[in-house]
């Protein structure tokens, strides 16, 4: 089951959630079926168990906003 961001269109909430196929997702805020789907970050590791995940070139700037679940900037 892949796991997928959604940003609600009525309450503006951002979650995220395993989607089975054929699925119909609602917000768990406001139940809204109005949402729109999320470009996901991908991140990998290096080797070792405690390494920091390795993000793309692609991630916003530092001075940027804070953004929602998914996001490839490491604090």
């Amino acid at each position: 089951m892949p796991l997928f961001e959604f940003r609600c269109s009525g309450c503006g909430s951002e979650f995220e959630v395993l989607v089975r196929a054929n699925e119909k997702v609602s917000c768990p805020e406001c139940e809204s079926q109005q949402l729109e789907k999320l470009l996901s970050a991908a991140v990998s590791r290096t080797s070792g168990s405690d390494s920091l995940p390795i993000t793309g070139a692609a991630c916003p700037p530092s001075d940027a906003p804070p953004c929602g679940p998914g996001c490839c900037r490491m604090q």
